[in-house]
């Protein structure tokens, strides 16, 4: 088991959750042009500014970070990455877990997502975390998560 912090990102983050992100999307490259996704283009200075984001370090290093944005009637689970390295230990389930005692804690009962359809072992590990798909439209997943 591997030892984590989490915290509420700083701007000065920026570089280092890029660098998390790009890692954790890369291994996708040999199913879709991941120049395209929206996780590959962000300012992260700029998200870090805007929406509320974490980040997950382990020995001073970011390891996985998150980015809910709230609107009015739901939560939207904007970005979840983990390097690669950091995978299948558990923090997954951690940092969804976290999203949505976030997201009660600010008095919504509705989280939401977006993945690639392309990206099956995601869709499958929120299914398995009590997500359910909503619906599809060309390259994505749509999914949403009732809280109690």
């Amino acid at each position: 088991m591997i030892n984590w912090t989490i915290r509420k990102a700083d701007v000065s983050d920026a570089d280092g959750l890029q660098k998390c992100m790009h890692k954790a999307y890369l291994q996708y490259a040999d199913r879709i042009d991941i120049q395209t996704l929206p996780p590959m283009n962000v300012n992260y200075k700029d998200e870090i500014a805007f929406f509320p984001v974490w980040v997950v370090e382990n020995k001073h290093q970011i390891i996985a970070g998150l980015v809910l944005v709230f609107e009015e009637d739901h939560a939207s689970l904007a970005n979840i990455a983990i390097d690669p390295d950091f995978q299948g230990k558990g923090l997954g389930k951690f940092l969804l877990n976290f999203a949505e005692q976030e997201t009660r804690h600010k008095g919504y009962l509705e989280m939401e997502l977006a993945t690639h359809v392309l990206f099956t072992e995601n869709v499958s590990f929120y299914t398995k975390q009590g997500w359910i798909l909503v619906g599809q439209d060309g390259t994505k997943v749509y999914m949403k998560k009732q809280l109690i």
